[in-house]
């Protein structure tokens, strides 16, 4: 009789352990796929930012292939594929990501910013008017500022302009579009005064800064904008100041600004160079 509780109590025992060890087991199943989730979204994170943009490609491409429902992942290689300058390819991959149940206005926004960089403008416009005028973020009427640009409508293209710089605290590139939307026009004094701007809120940006030169040598002057500048940059700006003199008939000018522009830079500068030689052979001609 004893014996028998004792088997009973064992096998009771046993049960309990059992049933403890599946609860642990799941418990820790549970904990490993919430870490997977993480370090997939770390690692996602990752690759969209400081990774290198076809190792991004890679991944994503296939991760999405392994998970056809997950969104985020053809988000991934949509972004990736921006980011390592496969515009034409992006641009079919976020098509597909607007025709998902559950993509989004920003989605479409996206599709629109990678058809824009594959000079498809016609489409841009189109997938933009389908985004409702409620959804007002910076890259929509930054966007809709440069499409506007490129069918010449410049009343609406300062208008989405004005707007984009209202929506963010780092205007810069818009400032930038801006300026070059108004250098197109001949607007060169206020292209000047955007370009100027666009340098507040991002100094390094050298194509700001060689904009801020073209639009300044337009007006004929050809001293360099006082902003700050590598010595590489500066002989740079000295070779489009001079370009700029050269097409506006100031030759000798344009001469003497590639002759600093070669003796500026601190390797041997082969446009200013062939440039420069070919100046001289037609004048000697």
């Amino acid at each position: 009789m004893r014996q028998t509780k004792l088997i009973s109590l064992c096998l009771t025992a046993v049960i309990a352990l059992s049933a403890c060890e599946k609860q642990s087991d799941a418990k820790v199943n549970r904990t490993l796929k919430d870490l997977n989730v993480i370090d997939e979204s770390n690692l996602s994170s990752i690759m969209l930012t400081v990774g290198d943009p076809n190792e991004a490609v890679a991944y994503f491409r296939k991760s999405s292939a392994e998970n056809p429902d997950r969104i985020d992942l053809q988000r991934g290689l949509a972004k990736s594929l921006v980011r390592a300058k496969k515009p034409r390819e992006a641009s079919i991959v976020w098509a597909k990501i607007v025709q998902h149940p559950e993509s989004t206005n920003e989605d479409r926004v996206e599709l629109a910013d990678s058809l824009i960089r594959t000079n498809d403008w016609k489409k841009a416009k189109t997938v933009l008017d389908s985004v409702p005028p409620t959804f007002e973020t910076y890259k929509r009427y930054r966007l809709e500022a440069m499409v506007a640009d490129s069918n010449k409508d410049w009343k609406k293209s300062d208008s989405f302009y004005e707007i984009a710089v209202g929506l963010t605290t780092n205007p810069g590139n818009a400032l930038n579009n801006w300026g070059y939307s108004k250098l197109t026009r001949g607007d060169y004094s206020e292209a000047e005064r955007l370009f100027n701007e666009s340098l507040t809120y991002n100094r390094n940006s050298f194509t700001a800064k060689n904009n801020l030169a073209l639009a300044r040598g337009a007006q004929r002057n050809y001293t360099l904008p006082v902003v700050p500048m590598t010595q590489t940059e500066r002989a740079q700006l000295l070779y489009t100041l001079a370009l700029s003199a050269i097409k506006q008939g100031d030759v000798a000018t344009g001469k003497g600004l590639l002759k600093e522009a070669i003796d500026t830079h601190p390797q041997h500068f082969e446009a200013a160079a062939r440039s420069l030689n070919a100046l001289e052979n037609n004048v000697t001609n």
